[in-house]
This record gives structure tokens, C-alpha cells and sequence, in this order.
């Protein structure tokens, strides 16, 4: 099992995970973000939220500065502000992916409510977040979230036309993700995997990586990861992971930043 003086790296989802899916609070993982600061180990925020939602969240987490993944793997971004990288693995950027779901709208009578369709007051309204918080939600950048609101016929279909014009279908724990093919939270690790570097490990020296997330969506990344935590959480679907190495799987019986905590202090030997 690794040790706090490994060259570690955390990769973490945050709604249902790091975040209370309830009350977005963090607090029960504040012992162990305290202890990750206190020996350098990067915390690499990996989420369906916005870098708006993200920098401030950061600097509250006391991990500002960070390189994170935003936008379900959609968006990439690392280094100092006077130095700051972004790659974007979405070829199509949000209002052309928003121009697309308009158009196969009015085309095959979908219907689904998306976060481009609504005011700040009604995300606030389905999520719990504060207006200001809710604001920032709407700032994509390279995807659209939505809510399906139609047969499970016309779900099939939707896809289909999705993937012909280019784009995937990603569940998160609230909403469906619509983002370019290609991109996720799986292949936006891997290339931050390449190109950060980890400040706990030697030069061309790869960290090692532990992630945790509870949702479908996070699969892709804890298929990515040396070790992963699968937090209890509340999606209909369970999370399935294709990689071999059971051992280096746990499946927490908390939810939320308990479960985040369990998973932690499963994989690591304090000392």
C-alpha cells in the first residue's frame, strides 16, 4: 500500500464525492486534506463543474494553483497564473454544441431541458446551489448538461444523432453531460498524466495515482488511476470499471466525503 511519503497524486471527483451530494460540504475531509498539504500531494480536482465553479472551490480547499479537469474531461488546465496551460479535448465548443442540440431539437421533437435553456434561479433550483454559485454552472465552456425528459425510444435515437454529428452522451449524478467524442474524464488524465509535473515525483518519474468519484462518468478515471475508490453514491447505474487488478479497487460503504475518507485511509499507510 503507499505511504504519505510516496510521490502521490489525488485525483477527485467532487458532487457525491470529495462534496456532500446534499449540501456540497467537505468538511468531514478536512483531517485528510490538511495531511495531503502537509506533504505536498497534489489534489487534482476531476468533475462535471465548470472552471468558474472550480478556481474558487480550489483556493477554499486550500489547493489554489492546482491543475484540475473540468467539464467531465472536456476541459484541462494546470500552472501559475502567469503560466497557466489549457487544453481543450472537446473539438466542438459549447455554443456549437448547443447550436447542434437546438438543431436536432426542432428536427426529431427531442425533449430535454438544458443548462443553456434556463436561468441561474432554475439551476439553483434543481441543484441546491446559490444563485452566484449557479451563475458560474452556466459558464461552459466546451460542453452542455441537460435534463432527458423523453421515452426511452427517443433516448436511443438522440444518441444516434449525437454520435453523427460528432458528439457523446455522459451520465454524471444529476444530469447528462454532452460533450465532443474523444473526450472524457479517462483521456483528460492520462494527457495531464503526460504533461504535469508532479511535484512529489522525480523528473520523468510518474506519481503515483489514487482516484475516487461515484458516478458512472467517473469510470473512465478510476480505469485510469493506480488505485481506485468507488464512492457509494446515489446513481441508478453502478459504476463499472473494465481493469483487471481487483485488488486495487475498494468500494466504500459511505457516501460522500465520508465515503472519501474511508477510501483514503483504506489505500494509505500514514507513515
Amino acid at each position: 500500500m503507499p505511504v504519505l511519503q510516496d510521490p502521490l497524486m489525488i485525483v477527485t471527483d467532487l458532487d457525491g464525492s470529495l462534496l456532500d451530494h446534499h449540501t456540497y460540504s467537505w468538511q468531514p475531509a478536512r483531517q485528510w486534506l490538511m495531511r495531503l498539504k502537509e506533504h505536498h500531494i497534489p489534489l487534482v480536482i476531476c468533475s462535471s463543474k465548470t472552471a468558474a465553479e472550480i478556481v474558487p472551490l480550489q483556493q477554499e480547499l486550500g489547493f489554489g494553483g492546482s491543475p484540475f479537469i473540468s467539464e467531465n474531461g472536456a476541459v484541462v488546465r494546470y500552472g501559475d497564473a502567469q503560466a497557466e496551460q489549457t487544453a481543450q479535448f472537446s473539438s466542438q465548443d459549447s455554443a456549437a454544441i448547443c447550436h447542434t442540440l437546438l438543431r436536432l431539437r426542432q428536427h426529431d421533437g427531442f425533449k430535454f431541458t438544458g443548462f443553456a435553456d434556463v436561468s441561474e434561479k432554475e439551476i439553483a433550483e434543481w441543484t441546491g446551489l446559490t444563485p452566484a454559485l449557479a451563475a458560474r454552472a452556466k459558464m461552459r465552456e466546451a460542453s452542455e448538461s441537460l435534463i432527458w425528459r423523453d421515452s426511452r425510444e427517443q433516448f436511443d435515437l438522440f444518441r444516434e444523432r449525437l454520435d453523427e454529428a460528432g458528439l457523446t452522451l455522459v451520465q454524471g449524478g444529476r444530469f447528462w453531460h454532452v460533450m465532443s467524442k474523444g473526450s472524457g474524464k479517462g483521456a483528460a488524465l492520462r494527457w495531464l498524466l503526460e504533461h504535469y509535473p508532479s511535484p512529489t515525483a522525480q523528473p520523468g518519474q510518474r506519481p503515483l495515482t489514487i482516484g475516487l468519484g461515484d458516478g458512472p462518468n467517473d469510470a473512465p478515471m478510476l480505469d485510469s488511476v493506480d488505485y481506485a475508490v468507488v464512492i457509494h453514491g446515489y446513481s441508478k447505474n453502478p459504476v463499472l470499471l473494465e481493469r483487471a487488478d481487483k485488488q486495487h479497487i475498494y468500494r466504500s460503504a459511505a457516501r460522500g466525503p465520508e465515503g472519501w475518507v474511508e477510501g483514503l485511509d483504506h489505500f494509505i499507510t500514514p507513515s
